[in-house]
């Protein structure tokens, strides 16, 4: 923790290129309850050498975006922890949903990419959510909005209607 209130994960050029989550133990050793109480709070600084005049973002780097997909499959939760005033949880999807880049206008997702993404993550962490026993609606809702999206009442009717298999 760099700051009072404020989690800083450093990635450097190494961790990135191996695909290391250790940077990620702090958060990892929390409690679902622990991590809900970070939310809007954890940054990722990523630190990579480019050659002058390399034009690129970080989300148009191969490696750097693989990390990010590799922490997407094993930490869900990080984009809910995020800090958003800053676009720390935009720069996060850019890395994992395909958009483009405008100079004037900023990111701009692939409409249909955002969707299925934002969809997926509500799911997931409204089980992971319930899992624990702790309500995270409102925070996924807000979550969502930052994204551009408003729900619609009824799509929690019909997670809620959702069937899953017993476990053995």
């Amino acid at each position: 923790m760099d700051t009072p209130g404020q989690w800083v994960i450093h990635l450097d050029h190494q961790a990135v290129g191996r695909l290391d989550l250790r940077p990620m133990a702090p958060l990892w050793r929390r409690s679902a309850s622990e991590l809900l109480a970070l939310e809007g709070q954890v940054e990722l600084a990523v630190s990579w050498d480019r050659p002058t005049g390399d034009p690129r973002e970080l989300s148009e780097i191969p490696e750097v975006r693989l990390w990010h997909l590799h922490v997407d499959q094993h930490c869900p939760w990080l984009p809910l922890l995020l800090e958003r005033g800053s676009g720390q949880l935009s720069r996060y999807v850019a890395m994992v949903v395909p958009h483009d880049f405008h100079a004037g206008e900023g990111i701009r997702f692939h409409p249909e990419a955002l969707e299925l993404w934002v969809t997926a993550r509500l799911m997931v962490l409204d089980r992971w959510c319930h899992s624990h026993g702790l309500s995270g609606r409102r925070r996924l809702e807000q979550m969502a909005s930052v994204l551009g999206f408003a729900l619609d009442r009824s799509f929690w009717t019909i997670i809620d209607g959702a069937r899953y298999p017993e476990l053995p």
